[in-house]
């Protein structure tokens, strides 16, 4: 298996928990290794008054643009 760098992670969706995990899926059924951040403060805040609770899901820079692609299609 190649080993892949993730030095530099960029941003492509950023959302509730729950739309954040079902874009991490997508792009991971795409092919597109996906992490998400701040997963565990999204999920001690988000029961509260919207206080915040967004999570951003991370792609390697590298296939930014294809994940960029897989995530609009999604809300085609």
């Amino acid at each position: 298996m190649e080993a892949k760098d993730y030095d530099s992670l960029i941003e492509v969706f950023r959302g509730d928990l729950w739309e954040a995990e079902l874009v991490k899926g997508l792009l991971r059924s795409a092919g597109v290794d996906a992490m998400l951040k701040d997963e565990t403060l999204s999920a001690v805040t988000s029961p509260y008054a919207n206080m915040g609770g967004h999570v951003c899901v991370l792609v390697n820079k590298e296939e930014e643009v294809y994940a960029r692609k897989v995530v609009a299609e999604r809300k085609a």
